[in-house]
């Protein structure tokens, strides 16, 4: 008990020193933190007409958030699996920084759930069992399974490796290993389930196929890993902790491919569904090209379309794969573009028009933007602190009593 003290009070104090530029980060993500705390106090006083959301339309910007993060989520086992099932060195370095990002996605998960919900006071319906919700039978229920299974798993993972680094203790590999693999085999699970939750709708043509868990699987694996880039070349500009090459030159690899596969899988849809244009098929028309003189989504599926292929095109040029300082470029416009593609272009359109054939439409008010904005400026800020405090036990400028760590 002792030194889990110890550990907390030094991991707390070393992420909290830091200089001009880590203060200024900190202080505007708290702002915008502020500014979230408002809108949920209004959404929860007003109730959530202060959204854009309505009846017909009542998934909106948060749900939106919500699959894509949990895609990022799952992304992070594109660290953990080369690293423990071909013992990539490179990987293996930087392993718990990915098991990081996975907390941390997965708490904005869940955050988003909360801004969803117009009653957070009912959210315990959601708890399997125990809730309304008719648990085995309802994917939501197995989504709040799986989601919470997938943040204990890392949490364990990432923390206890943490510790052994922090005291210097030669790591359990007996329950470690097998745990990490549970987490990796897991990471598959919460992404495939949000997407049954979604496409068992009969009611919802445009989600209502059996390509949909695949194409949210390749989606994460290229917006996750394309993260990951980002983070790792800011962490070798602003930290001593140096991450090799052949690491983010692997996720590269991996981004470019699962990029790749998604766009063909969204092309394959665009193809099949509009080529022989049946009633089923007005949502994905209504998203490219506009339904009843209604167009405000077509601007967001274009801009998707261009950012992704761009993106890709931009992967295979040896330059821009090579160069660290040009990778940023495709890294974040594939990043963007899948952040559109799974939210404005397939959660919002999923609606439109009704099951009954109403067309409406629906655009996120500056409740939702706050909000939104105020989630991830929370997210970053946790993410911060877990890099800071993990890359500084790493370093071995967080230690136990002085001791050397020896956990590999």
């Amino acid at each position: 008990m002792q030194q889990l003290i110890r550990f907390t009070t030094d991991y707390v104090s070393y992420v909290l020193k830091g200089g001009a530029k880590f203060y200024a980060w900190m202080g505007s993500l708290t702002v915008l933190i502020a500014g979230m705390l408002y809108v949920f106090y209004l959404q929860n006083t007003d109730g959530l007409i202060v959204t854009g959301m309505t009846s017909q339309i009542h998934d909106g910007l948060y749900f939106a958030n919500l699959v894509f993060l949990v895609g990022v989520a799952a992304g992070a086992v594109t660290i953990v699996f080369p690293a423990y099932a071909y013992h990539h060195e490179g990987m293996h370095k930087v392993a718990v920084l990915g098991e990081m990002l996975a907390i941390t996605a997965v708490t904005m998960v869940m955050m988003f759930v909360f801004a969803h919900m117009g009653r957070p006071d009912r959210l315990w319906h959601m708890i399997p069992i125990i809730g309304i919700y008719n648990f085995p039978h309802s994917m939501l229920g197995w989504d709040v399974l799986v989601l919470n299974g997938y943040l204990i798993l890392n949490f364990i993972c990432g923390f206890y490796y943490l510790w052994c680094k922090y005291t210097g203790a030669p790591i359990n590999r007996k329950w470690f290993i097998p745990l990490v693999w549970v987490a990796i085999v897991w990471a598959l699970s919460i992404h495939t389930v949000t997407a049954f939750l979604i496409s068992t709708m009969p009611a919802r043509p445009m989600w209502f196929h059996s390509m949909m868990p695949i194409r949210f699987i390749t989606t994460a694996f290229a917006a996750g890993p394309a993260l990951i880039i980002m983070i790792f070349l800011i962490i070798r500009k602003n930290t001593k902790f140096w991450v090799d090459d052949s690491a983010i030159k692997l996720l590269t690899t991996i981004v470019t491919w699962c990029l790749g596969i998604a766009i063909f899988l969204t092309l394959s849809e665009v193809v099949v569904e509009l080529y022989a244009r049946t009633e089923h098929a007005n949502g994905l028309y209504y998203l490219m090209f506009g339904l009843h003189g209604l167009n405000r989504l077509v601007p967001w599926f274009w801009s998707a379309v261009i950012l992704m292929v761009s993106a890709f095109v931009l992967f295979l040029i040896p330059r821009f794969r090579n160069d660290f300082r040009l990778l940023t470029i495709p890294c974040t416009m594939a990043f963007t573009g899948i952040w559109i593609e799974k939210g404005m272009g397939l959660i919002v359109p999923g609606f439109i028009p009704t099951p009954i054939g109403e067309v409406t439409e629906y655009y996120p008010s500056f409740v939702e933007w706050l909000m939104t904005l105020g989630i991830w400026a929370f997210g970053f800020f946790m993410l911060t602190i877990l890099l800071k405090g993990a890359i500084g036990i790493l370093l071995g400028d967080i230690k136990f009593g002085g001791r050397t760590a020896t956990a590999k």
